[in-house]
Formats: C-alpha cells, sequence, structure tokens
C-alpha cells in the first residue's frame, strides 16, 4: 500500500514539474515551415516507394476480397461477409491515408513518383 502511494506521489509530482518545464519550453525557436533536407527528402522518397507498392497490391486484393465478401453472402454466411467488409474498409481508408502521405511528400520534395 505504501509503495502505491509513493509510486503515485512520484508520477503527480513527475506529472506537475513535467508540465511547468513543457510550459517553460513552449515557446517555438523557429517560426512557420521549414525545407527538409536532401536525407530527409531521400528518406521520404523510399517511403512514397514502399506507399506505391503497397498500394499496387491493395488495389489487386480489393476486388478479389470484395468477390469473397459476395460470395459469403449468397450462401448466408453474414458474419464471414461482415468481417471481410470491415476488412475492405481498413485497406481502403489505408490506402487514403498512402495517398495523403505521398501528397505531402510530393509538395515537400518535389518527389518524382506519382500519386496514385
Amino acid at each position: 500500500m505504501i509503495r502505491k502511494l509513493i509510486a503515485v506521489a512520484a508520477v503527480s509530482g513527475s506529472l506537475a514539474l513535467g508540465v511547468a518545464g513543457v510550459a517553460g519550453a513552449a515557446t517555438p525557436a523557429s517560426s512557420g515551415t521549414s525545407t527538409p533536407t536532401a536525407a530527409q527528402c531521400a528518406t521520404a522518397e523510399k517511403v512514397a516507394t514502399g506507399i506505391q507498392t503497397l498500394e499496387s497490391a491493395a488495389a489487386s486484393w480489393v476486388p478479389q476480397a470484395q468477390a469473397r465478401e459476395a460470395k459469403a453472402t449468397a450462401a448466408g454466411h453474414t458474419k464471414l461477409a461482415a468481417a471481410i467488409g470491415r476488412r475492405i474498409t481498413r485497406v481502403q481508408k489505408l490506402e487514403a491515408r498512402g495517398t495523403k502521405l505521398q501528397s505531402k511528400i510530393a509538395a515537400k520534395c518535389g518527389s518524382g513518383t506519382s500519386t496514385s
């Protein structure tokens, strides 16, 4: 019991001091946006290439999954069809997020990879 009290006191004390420390350091050193370095753009290009690869794989997977979902629905397997539908939705959201990230990379670094 005493260990818990000491732990709670230590955590709350560190949070109180941590918040004050963060508030003291809240003034930004630079204002606005910064231009990325060549190394950052090279890394971003690798990420964009990986995203493009995954998106092409997802583009071929989604129609197959939709066919499986339709087949499960037709066979009366509604729980399976719902699970496949949730998976399709998740993959489509990830595709949209990847496309958004690729456009951000292209805007900052002048990416050579096309956003699809």
